[in-house]
């Protein structure tokens, strides 16, 4: 099953840990500090370079453009620069703490005062500008600058990935709770990003070697190496953490026209429309080059968009390479939590005097506060090696399929392997890195530490063999069963790896009914049934209510937050279901599930099943049924952390499909019916570069068979005040039902695009949201009460109105308009219902809220 729910709550937990930590240290630490601001805007300029001149010594300053730094001898000059500005040089007192704070002239406004007239500066433009011409004759040659213009690439690639805790304060490491840890934290100069001191808490080092073949184009990566911190899998998914950060910290290739940084697309300073969204500036001749280089900078027009600013240094060879590249972000760049970014790019030239990617730097700084505090700093280093161009590898490479290879021993490498294969040699902090956690995860109080958080955001406690939750299903109320409690577990693979059981029991104090729920599953491959690719077998059986029509995909119905809900909400059913499920995944991501299930449904409250259109007595207390099931899904390219509960997707452009098809077995086990089921969806995330995204979903089905409508497909309604992205959030529950269907579902975020041109609401980094849900449906005159007095009636209210219909009159169709990122956390929409408005009991329009973190 797959859940959003359980990744959003690993990161609560970092920001947990963070806001505990986020208070500033105040020691003075240096010898000159001061403040870099533009000196027309007086707008601080973060991360500007300086320099102490005959030092080599030198940093940049922080997000508030603040520096400081301790100078060691006689030195008496700082210089100052940043991408755009003129460089600055300042004389200092020796032996003297002092503040000198600077203001750096741009650039641009050294050219205009040159040329322009009357002090009036001009717009800056494109035509007949220097720089701008270079650039489009970059962007004319990216295809032959691109690995892909050769016919074979063979290259080893080695990675390393460090997280850590970072700007942390003196009295944050002596707080009680680090007592015991002192050893875990590392010191590095203060000027650098992450700021002094670091708490290490994640690492790890891959080896691959990779082939590219043009025709037919393939990428074959296999992994000959792997190494990272591993955790107790009782609190973390160590193969998941490391796909998250692999998927927040992508390889860049400047070629491309966006780049993905911290899970966003941030337009490419080469990008073919580039010159409509930077601006350019020539801002060196590099002579002592061969070949020559220009020093190409650039600067978001606006600086609040999804775009780069730095410098590019460019062949004047006639390849218009790039041969060097410094990227970093606006300070008022609307991304989330994000307090500097720095990404360098180094290239080597090949045999043909073309240029590839040598090494590539990545640092982000995370942190709840914008200016100071503690937060988080990760660092992915990525370097290529044995780079050999149009040398076809053996056959064999590219005849199988799957694109990525492990080697068996792969995660066994001795440390005497990784010091012979390193491009560079590991710092002894970094080497000490992997032993330190390890030892760190041995201390009582860390387990304790971890025990609560895991019981408090993943909803479990473990007892060992044992863990009892989620804790959020513990209560809940509905106009039914009123208050209802529960208490349930499951066991865990220090049991065995093999056999794994899980129950629950549930008691409704107004409808004095218990229900309860009993699971085992059989691993039919030693792995836990939780971790990819999963191979089981489960029998269960399960007696509880249900809303009609309802599959939550992304919470449980039994959710303490899902009680809360608007209009009429006295209709459920009781269902007993046994189920014999085997799942099988396939390391390609194809997966298929093959089911049994025995399914008796008795409809409560309000609800009732009337079998006769003549009498209002003519009433059926259950339904029962037997089905066979055959699920399908391809996830190419797929992946995600696996949560306590659920599987979280980390959603990229690859499409997501699924195909079910069900047979209703008449006769079998108590079945009443004949039928034959076809569901089919696609989903598909595609990215619009600066016009952010859009999540689109198809799908369809088709009933074949006379049914009662709750064997119909009865449409997904919301009628709680959360909205949902996989729910029609102003149909009610049973409002309709089909028995054929096709519908489309657009979410558009557009990532603050139009947010970020306007004055003053631009600052508040909200964000733009639009979504148009469309449904298509109808019934066969057999399986429709209008025009089949021998089918099952459809549900009236007490005023004897029906509520619930077919789509007979075109379609359901239903929009929003909302404001994304408030808080950083929060969405909130206005939906409007565009059909069917006189149904009774419904609205016409809402105010829906969702939470959801993203950078």
């Amino acid at each position: 099953m797959y859940k959003t729910r359980s990744w959003f709550l690993l990161k609560i937990i970092l920001l947990f840990i963070v806001g505990l930590a986020a208070l500033p240290s105040f020691g003075q630490q240096t010898a000159v500090k001061g403040i870099v601001t533009d000196a027309v805007t007086k707008e601080t300029i973060p991360y500007a370079s300086f320099m102490v001149i005959g030092s080599g010594k030198g940093g940049r300053t922080d997000a508030d453009g603040r520096y400081n730094i301790v100078i060691e001898g006689n030195w008496t000059q700082l210089r100052f620069s940043y991408i755009g500005y003129k460089s600055q040089f300042k004389t200092i007192k020796t032996g003297i703490s002092q503040v000198i704070d600077i203001r750096l002239q741009s650039e641009a406004m050294q050219m205009n005062e040159v040329v322009i007239k009357g002090g009036k500066k001009p717009a800056y433009r494109n035509k007949e500008n220097p720089a701008v011409e270079l650039i489009r004759k970059v962007i004319a040659n990216k295809p032959k600058n691109r690995m892909e213009s050769y016919d074979y690439v063979a290259y080893q690639k080695y990675e390393r990935m460090l997280f850590s805790m970072s700007n942390l304060s003196e009295k944050f490491k002596s707080r009680k709770i680090f007592r015991n840890y002192q050893f875990l934290f590392q010191e590095q100069d203060s000027t650098k990003i992450g700021g002094k001191n670091l708490l290490p808490v994640f690492q790890q080092e891959k080896l691959s070697d990779n082939y590219f073949r043009k025709n037919p184009e393939k990428l074959k990566t296999i992994v000959i190496a792997d190494k990272q911190v591993n955790f107790d899998e009782r609190f973390v998914d160590n193969k998941g953490l490391s796909t998250y950060f692999d998927r927040m910290y992508r390889d860049i290739d400047i070629y491309d026209n966006n780049i993905s940084v911290v899970s966003n697309l941030l337009l490419s300073p080469i990008a073919d429309g580039a010159p409509g969204f930077y601006k350019f500036f020539i801002t060196d001749t590099i002579k002592t080059h061969s070949p020559h280089l220009i020093e190409l900078s650039f600067t978001p027009r606006n600086k609040m968009d999804m775009l780069f600013q730095g410098k590019l240094y460019v062949t004047m060879d006639g390849n218009f390479a790039v041969q060097n590249a410094y990227l970093t972000v606006n300070k008022d760049i609307n991304l989330n939590f994000v307090r500097g970014l720095e990404a360098k790019l180094e290239f080597e030239q090949n045999p043909d005097h073309r240029y590839h990617l040598s090494k590539s730097n990545l640092i982000v700084d995370f942190g709840i506060m914008k200016k100071k505090g503690a937060g988080f700093t990760g660092e992915r280093t990525v370097t290529y090696n044995n780079y050999t161009i149009n040398q076809p590898a053996a056959d064999s490479i590219y005849t199988n399929s799957t694109a990525l290879v492990v080697v068996p021993d792969a995660v066994k490498r001795t440390e005497q392997f990784w010091a012979s294969n390193r491009p560079e040699v590991l710092g002894a902090a970094n080497m000490n890195v992997y032993r330190n956690l390890d030892t760190l995860q041995t201390i009582p109080s860390f387990k304790r530490t971890m025990d609560i958080v895991t019981l408090f955001f993943a909803g479990y406690k473990d007892f060992g063999p044992f863990e009892v939750g989620p804790v959020n299903t513990f209560y809940s109320f509905n106009n039914i069963e009123g208050f209802r409690g529960r208490l349930g577990g499951r066991t865990t693979p220090a049991l065995s790896k093999r056999y794994y059981f899980e129950t629950y029991a549930a008691y409704g104090f107004d409808d004095q009914k218990w229900k309860y729920f009993l699971s085992g599953t059989y691993s039919l491959n030693n792995k836990s049934i939780y971790s990819f690719p999963q191979n089981f077998l489960r029998a269960s059986f399960q007696r509880d209510t249900k809303i009609p029509g309802q599959e939550l995909q992304f919470v449980q119905e039994d959710n303490f937050l899902l009680s809360f809900k608007r209009g009429e909400n006295n209709m459920l059913l009781y269902n007993d279901f046994y189920k014999l499920d085997y799942v099988h995944e396939f390391e390609n991501h194809f997966s298929y599930t093959l089911g049994l299930r025995k399914w008796s449904q008795t409809p409560a409250g309000s609800l009732y099943f009337n079998s006769s259109a003549e009498s209002l007595f003519s009433r059926t207390n259950q339904i029962s049924t037997s089905e066979v099931t055959l699920n399908l899904r391809y996830a190419p390219h797929e992946k995600f952390y696996q949560g306590k509960l659920y599987r979280t997707p980390l959603i990229d452009k690859y499409p997501v499909f699924n195909l079910r098809y069900t047979a209703g077995l008449k006769g079998v086990l108590g079945g009443e019916y004949n039928y034959h089921n076809f569901m089919g969806s696609i989903e598909k995330r595609f990215y619009l570069s600066q016009l952010g995204y859009a999540d689109i979903t198809v799908e369809g089905g088709y009933n074949l068979g006379k049914l009662p409508f709750p064997l119909l497909a009865i449409h997904r309604a919301n009628q709680t005040y959360a909205y949902q992205l996989q729910a029609y959030n102003l149909m009610n529950f049973l409002e309709f039902v089909s028995d054929h269907y096709a519908s489309i579902h657009i979410d558009q975020n557009f990532n603050g695009f139009f947010f970020n041109k306007i004055p003053l609401l631009r600052k508040l980094k909200l964000r733009e949201v639009m979504s148009l849900k469309v449904l298509y449906g109808g019934l066969r005159d057999e399986n429709n009460p209008a025009n089949n007095p021998e089918a099952m009636q459809f549900v009236r209210n007490q005023d004897g109105l029906p509520i619930t219909y077919a789509l007979n009159d075109g379609p359901y169709m239903e929009g929003s308009v909302g404001i994304g990122n408030i808080f950083k956390i929060l969405r909130v929409d206005a939906v409007k219902r565009f059909r069917y408005l006189n149904n009774p009991e419904v609205s016409n329009w809402g105010i829906r809220a969702r939470v959801k973190f993203d950078f």
